[in-house]
Order: C-alpha cells, then sequence, then structure tokens
C-alpha cells in the first residue's frame, strides 16, 4: 500500500507569489484551490500504482485549521482496489521551522455514486481495465484497508440500492415532504410574496476573490466581463442548440464597483432573437451583474453587459429558428429593448463593410 504514496510542497510561508494565488478574501487560503490541488494529486496516485510506485511512510490524522505563514505539504496513496477502481486518501499538514508538521485535512476520494471517478479504463478499446493488487503489509495498512476502504465501499452500494431514483420515498419521509410543502412550498395566488424564512433553492452567486483586484483594490472589470460573455455565450449556444459566432458587444454598464469579498450573482436573459437573410438567427443577451449584501439579502446591480451572436453558418439546420417570446407586459417591455438594440447593431455593422 505505502509504494504509492506522493508528497507535493506548496511553498505558503517561503514564497510570497505563490501564496498571492492561494489567498482568499479573508487572508486565509483558498479551500477550493487545494480541493483541485489535491484531485490532481489523486490522479497522479493513480498513474503511480499503475506504473511505477516508490516507497514512502504514511504519517498520521488529525485536524488543525490552515495556516497561511506556514509551507503546506499535500500526501497521499491508495488505500483500498476493487476490480478496476481504487480509493484514495489524501492528507494535508502544515509544515514549518518551529513545528516539524501538523495533519490538517484528510480527502478520500471515491471512486462511485456522486463523486469523481478514479476507474482504470484501456486507453485503446475504452473500456475497464483491471487494477493491481494492493499488498498488505502491516496492520496500520489493514485497517486502513478495511475501515475505510471496505466501509466506504458498502456504504456506496447501499446508498445506490436506497437512491429514489430506484426505490419510492418511505412512509414517513412522504408525510414530511407533504407537511414541509404545504407549510412552505406554496406560492400565494401564483406570485411568490416575500418571506424572509423561506428561500428557494438553485441560483448562482460567486464570491469574489483578490486575485482578481484591480488597482483599486476593487474587482477589475475585465475579469466581470470575461464571466459575463461566458455566461451568455453558453446560453446562447443552448437556445440556438449548436455553436455560435460572436457578431458584438453593444453595451456596458459600471453602475458601482465590486468589493473584494463581496458576493456576485449574475444573471441572464435572451432580449431578442430575429432572422435575417445573412445569419439563420441572432441572438441578443443580457447578462446583469448584482453584488448581494450577506447580511440582508438585498442586491444592488454593479454592471449590465449587451451581447449579440449569431448561430454558426455550418450548424445550420432545415429546422424553422427558434424565436424568444415575452410571457409578460414587463417581458414585452424588455423584448421592444432587445429589438432596438438589434436593429441599431444591425445598422452598425453596416456601416463598417461599406
Amino acid at each position: 500500500m505505502h509504494d504509492s504514496y506522493s508528497e507535493l510542497v506548496l511553498p505558503f510561508g517561503s514564497s510570497s507569489e505563490n501564496l498571492e494565488q492561494y489567498t482568499n478574501a479573508s487572508g486565509g487560503i483558498r479551500t477550493g484551490e487545494l480541493i483541485e490541488d489535491l484531485d490532481s494529486l489523486a490522479g497522479s496516485i493513480v498513474y503511480k500504482h499503475m506504473l511505477s510506485p516508490s516507497v514512502r511512510a504514511l504519517g498520521h490524522w488529525i485536524c488543525f485549521r490552515l495556516n497561511p505563514a506556514r509551507d503546506l505539504r499535500i500526501g497521499g496513496q491508495v488505500i483500498y482496489t476493487g476490480t478496476n477502481s481504487m480509493e484514495i486518501a489524501v492528507k494535508m499538514e502544515s509544515i514549518g521551522n518551529s513545528i516539524t508538521e501538523e495533519t490538517v485535512m484528510i480527502v478520500i476520494h471515491h471512486n462511485r455514486v456522486h463523486q469523481r471517478p478514479l476507474v482504470c479504463r484501456n486507453a485503446t478499446i475504452h473500456r475497464a481495465s483491471k487494477v493491481n493488487p494492493l499488498i498488505i503489509s502491516t496492520p496500520e495498512e489493514r485497517a486502513l484497508y478495511s475501515l475505510v476502504g471496505e466501509h466506504m465501499k458498502k456504504r456506496r452500494q447501499s446508498n445506490v440500492l436506497r437512491s429514489l431514483s430506484r426505490e419510492p420515498l418511505s412512509s414517513s419521509e412522504a408525510a414530511d415532504l407533504h407537511s414541509f410543502y404545504l407549510q412552505r412550498g406554496q406560492e400565494e395566488d401564483g406570485i411568490d410574496v416575500e418571506n424572509k424564512e423561506r428561500v428557494w433553492m438553485g441560483g448562482k452567486c460567486m464570491l469574489m476573490f483578490p486575485q482578481e483586484r484591480n488597482v483599486h483594490q476593487k474587482v477589475f472589470g475585465g475579469y466581470l466581463m470575461r464571466l459575463a460573455y461566458g455566461l451568455g455565450f453558453t446560453n446562447a449556444s443552448m437556445f440556438t442548440r449548436g455553436h455560435v459566432r460572436f457578431l458584438s458587444l453593444d453595451g456596458i454598464s459600471f453602475a458601482r464597483p465590486i468589493p473584494i469579498g463581496g458576493i456576485l450573482r449574475l444573471r441572464y436573459c435572451i432580449l431578442h432573437t430575429v432572422s435575417t437573410p445573412e445569419h439563420h438567427v441572432i441572438v441578443h443577451v443580457d447578462v446583469k451583474a448584482n453584488v448581494v449584501d450577506v447580511k440582508t439579502g438585498s442586491e444592488q446591480t454593479t454592471n449590465d453587459f449587451r451581447f449579440t451572436w449569431c448561430q454558426d453558418p455550418e450548424e445550420v439546420s432545415t429546422s424553422p429558428p427558434r424565436q424568444v417570446v415575452p410571457k409578460t407586459y414587463e417581458e414585452a417591455m424588455v423584448w421592444l429593448e432587445g429589438k432596438r438594440a438589434l436593429e441599431l447593431g444591425s445598422e452598425i455593422r453596416g456601416l463598417r463593410t461599406k
């Protein structure tokens, strides 16, 4: 088991440059970045187990808080193998001059339901391939193999069998769900009235990190433009059901700056669509960026972006183009705004080609 052990040191305490890339808005370490590193390390461990392992020792597992003033060592190894899948244990340790080491976290990478797969596949035939079995050589390794690996495997199998996609709700679960729906889940007269105790599921918010700051210690406007463009492009592609080609940036407004550590909510709306002799379908998209007050939940619009895409000529089908349709009077006003913007954009593009 210990043959697959691998480790990597992230020099936070000894490299200010590296620390800058991992610092969060509170001056600590960005956990999401570390999770990405841990996932990458787990993948490397899998290859090491299958190809050419070397011997390292296994440390102790305790939980401490991350210290950005000290370097961080991440390491892990294969602790369980099935027929064509593996379990990887990954740990993180703070290391410094006064204290040799202290482990801060352990992450188990599963290979089945709800977790990133670590399953061996044949690169030629693209089918499952058998993995190298583990040789257990110490009581500690036996404990890991049995208590962690086999336990997690049995729990996953149990979860699959109990999944709601396979079995109906139990009578108590059905009663709880119905009672909760009657109390909280209904809209009044078709309109969602304000209810501070109720929060609908879903929605997308993003935390702004210091890596995206400008010289004024606010979020860089170019970064916001990149986020808005990506969101608009994705939804324009989904609307046309194919790849789209960028036509124009029709408008940008910066109402107020976004502070580092602020919560950003992005919303998109396809304002208007039209077909022309030149383009099968043109899509005009509005993306709004709002900063959210965590304590009150109130929002203020910080940026408004307008983009126009057209369907890629190589992906035009023979079916009629889809059209966005307003459902309410308010949406109709927005629809007309989009129509005006498309007409203006078409006029400007016409002038450019002359």
